[in-house]
């Protein structure tokens, strides 16, 4: 999860830990008590050998290397080496992170992790250039514009990735189970992502797409789905499709799992600091009463979609299908070091309403739907095809005669997994939670 450092205060997890590193430098601070209980002391052996390796760095390397070049790689080499999502930011970085979260900047559309020097797609967000070549969660990124990308470079390749709307870019894939790299060629383009989409799949079932968490996320789905009910009237369920959703804002899940639950916890988060021990309950009000829900996920749904993932799963507010979750169970704070300079740091570890960690191992879908495509069968025509067909056959005395009998969905159905298939099971699976709430409704209860 990403925290820029203007919703600080807002996120409710960087206020305490910036008064924890405040207080570490008091004389009598509560964080200061709790990080020297066990001391551990700076070996003085361990300062020479910095001193003299960046020493080295400066006389030695094949090219000169200023002094602040190398003060930053020292920083830079500290964070990243704690974990994939611990980073230096500059101004650069600063301005990118803040784009990321309002969900508008200048580049393909993809979010991309670091892992031993490579570059990893977690997802690609929806109408960007990315997902409209068919970029998927997995791929690696082998080579930008023919350069090979590796640890030496890693820094440098990943700002390639952002770039003015309209320049060109040539990324080599390798596809997740493929050993045979494919070049994309990709047009860069100012992505202004919406990350909510709202609509019915059928008259009464609503689908909504969240394809990241930003800081207008949750108002956002207040106010379409209110709009589609307000039209359309009571929905008797919905499909909440987080594929592909790298996650974003902790403030912003929490939001989104609050709209669909009346209460019960939704995330609690613990760390080394007091203070970064939160736990986030919801609120009275459903927006869709109660109505039966399914969550679509796969192994691209990260880091904030998990945490909505895990609320309504441990809730039992929705049944989750589809592949197991990319397994991000951390948090990250911006630290600003001064008006230019900050750091990302992870500051704790989440845990979903049943106390599970989902760090590394992601959520297990209660269904599971292997990443398939479907093909409509070949069949010739049918001469007869049911009753109705037969000559001299009985009509229905109470048929309508203005009726298409032959209209029994199945054309629509059929369709939908066509385009989609995981999606059409899903609604399939709701369709059948929203006819056993029918039917239990329906029975006359007993005193």
């Amino acid at each position: 999860m990403r925290f820029p450092p203007k919703s600080l205060l807002a996120l409710l997890l960087a206020a305490p830990v910036l008064h924890a590193q405040t207080a570490s430098a008091d004389s009598d601070g509560p964080a200061k008590a709790a990080t020297t209980a066990v001391p551990d002391r700076i070996d003085v052996d361990d300062v020479r050998m910095f001193s003299r390796v960046y020493e080295i760095v400066r006389q030695a390397y094949v090219e000169k290397v200023d002094n602040k070049t190398l003060m930053k790689a020292a920083i830079s080499g500290m964070l990243t080496g704690l974990d994939p999502h611990s980073e230096y930011l500059d101004k650069d970085g600063l301005a990118e992170l803040s784009e990321d979260t309002t969900g508008q900047y200048s580049g393909l559309g993809i979010e991309v992790l670091q892992v031993d020097g490579t570059l990893r797609i977690v997802a690609p967000i929806d109408d960007t250039p990315a997902a409209r070549a068919g970029i998927k969660p997995g791929d690696i990124i082998v080579k930008i514009d023919g350069k090979v990308v590796d640890s030496e470079n890693i820094d440098d390749m990943f700002k390639k990735l952002r770039g003015d709307p309209g320049s060109k870019v040539v990324l080599t894939i390798l596809h997740e189970k493929s050993d045979k790299p494919i070049d994309v060629p990709l047009t860069r383009e100012k992505i202004s992502v919406a990350s909510v989409k709202v609509k019915e799949l059928e008259p009464g079932y609503a689908y909504v797409r969240i394809s990241q968490f930003q800081d207008d996320t949750a108002p956002d789905l207040e106010k379409k789905l209110g709009e589609l009910i307000k039209k359309n009237g009571a929905q008797k369920g919905a499909v909440l499709d987080l594929r592909s959703n790298p996650g974003g804002l902790l403030t912003a899940a929490v939001g989104v799992s609050d709209d669909f639950l009346d209460s019960g916890t939704i995330v609690t988060t613990r760390g080394r600091l007091q203070d970064s021990n939160l736990n986030f309950s919801a609120h009275p009000g459903d927006l869709i009463n109660g109505a039966p829900m399914v969550v679509l996920v796969d192994n691209g749904t990260a880091s904030a979609a998990e945490i909505v993932s895990g609320a309504l799963k441990d809730n039992h507010r929705a049944l989750i299908i589809g592949r197991r979750t990319f397994g991000k169970g951390v948090v990250q704070t911006v630290l600003p070091l001064d008006a230019d300079h900050a750091v990302k740091i992870t500051t704790a570890r989440y845990y979903t309403p049943a106390g599970t960690s989902i760090q590394a191992e992601g959520i297990k879908p209660d269904i599971a739907l292997a990443d398939l495509a479907v093909n409509k069968a070949d069949s010739g025509p049918v001469l007869i095809g049911s009753e109705a067909d037969l000559h001299n056959h009985l009509a229905n005395e109470n048929a309508d005669a203005s009726k298409d009998i032959d209209n029994d969905g199945s054309a629509e159905n059929a369709k939908l997994a066509t385009e989609d298939y995981a999606l059409s099971q899903a609604l399939n699976v709701l369709k059948g939670l929203s006819l056993r709430n029918a039917a239990a409704g329906a029975v006359p209860s007993k005193h």
